[in-house]
């Protein structure tokens, strides 16, 4: 009898959803998107002076929003550079309102 195992389970679009939300999982997190996405531009500067955090932990949070794909840029000082990943932040919306109807 075959045994089923997580890795193919679920399906890929599971998967990706599942991470997404991951990232989104932390209200720092979500205001730097939310701050990000008013920008019809890159964000050039500190988010640390926008937002209450310390600077390793903004740099935490940007990591993890970069690993899941929803930002993209240079995100190592001494040049900052924080943008939208339009394409997978259009992805997440589509995939977490499915989940969400």
């Amino acid at each position: 009898m075959p045994t089923t195992t997580k890795e193919n389970y679920f399906s890929i679009e599971q998967e990706q959803t599942a991470r997404f939300a991951k990232a989104l999982g932390h209200p720092v997190r979500i205001a730097i998107l939310e701050l990000l996405n008013l920008q019809t531009c890159c964000y050039h500067g500190d988010m640390a002076e926008e937002l209450p955090i310390a600077k390793s932990t903004l740099s935490q949070h940007l990591k993890e929003l970069k690993e899941a794909g929803l930002i993209q840029g240079d995100i190592t000082p001494p040049t900052t550079k924080y943008c939208i990943n339009r394409e997978n932040f259009n992805l997440a919306k589509a995939l977490l309102n499915k989940v969400l109807k």
